[in-house]
């Protein structure tokens, strides 16, 4: 298998039925091998996400209940088969050529990792997407490049590509659930001293439907980056590799 793309669902599968037949036309086009991964993260949807999985032929992995998109992505990564795993949002919100530019560096350039970073001057995201959300993810990425993962302004991109030994690595030692484990694979691929290529990213929608609230969500975001730092300190995140 050469690639695997692991998309985390939580009640998207209205996203899914319009975003995925496109998305495997053109994967097909573009790639030899490759396996969609739709990780249903406890939808109480009556299985309308499984059945959209099921009609576009992807694999499909139940999370009885909502533990968080980190869980989804996490046990998405470590069942893929790909050599390189990419995980994207489920609406697959960045123009397909991404996944292009992303197994280049990954193969070709053999980078371990790449991100999105929506920073890049080469990048069309934040003058798409409301004020709010804007606000609130400029401070805490701002927080998160200056004290967690120093170098890199933008963690929390939606789209990440591994090598996939890369991916069995970080995955295997991650502990959290929620909307900061973005930030804890790349403290530990810090750790590791594994290469990561930032990449330019284009937003294909207009529409602003993210499941991030900046009020709801934030503390707990907080809170997890130190736990980062303790479950380092604690060495928790030694490799099991």
């Amino acid at each position: 298998m050469t690639l695997s793309i692991v998309l985390p669902s939580y009640k998207n599968a209205e996203a899914l039925r319009t975003q995925l037949p496109e998305f495997i036309s053109w994967l097909k086009t573009k790639v030899d091998s490759f396996e969609i991964i739709v990780v249903d993260d406890g939808s109480n949807d009556d299985g309308a996400t499984e059945k959209v999985a099921k009609e576009n032929n992807v694999i499909f992995i139940r999370q009885e209940k909502n533990r968080g998109k980190g869980a989804a992505v996490r046990i998405g990564m470590l069942a893929a088969k790909g050599e390189y795993r990419i995980f994207t949002d489920a609406d697959i919100p960045f123009e397909f050529d991404a996944i292009e530019r992303f197994i280049f560096y990954i193969k070709d350039k053999e980078f371990d990792i790449a991100i999105g970073d929506r920073r890049l001057p080469e990048s069309k995201y934040f003058s798409k997407i409301k004020g709010a959300r804007k606000l609130g993810s400029s401070i805490f990425t701002f927080f998160v490049g200056r004290f967690i993962t120093t170098g890199f302004s933008d963690t929390q991109c939606g789209i990440k590509g591994f090598r996939g030994k890369v991916a069995d690595d970080l995955f295997s030692v991650a502990k959290l659930n929620g909307f900061a484990f973005d930030v804890e694979i790349l403290y530990i691929a810090l750790k590791r001293n594994y290469d990561i290529k930032r990449l330019p990213v284009h937003f294909r929608s207009t529409h602003d439907d993210s499941s991030v609230s900046l009020m709801r969500h934030a503390p707990g975001m907080l809170v997890d980056l130190f736990r980062i730092k303790w479950n380092h300190i604690r060495g928790r995140y030694n490799s099991k590799f």
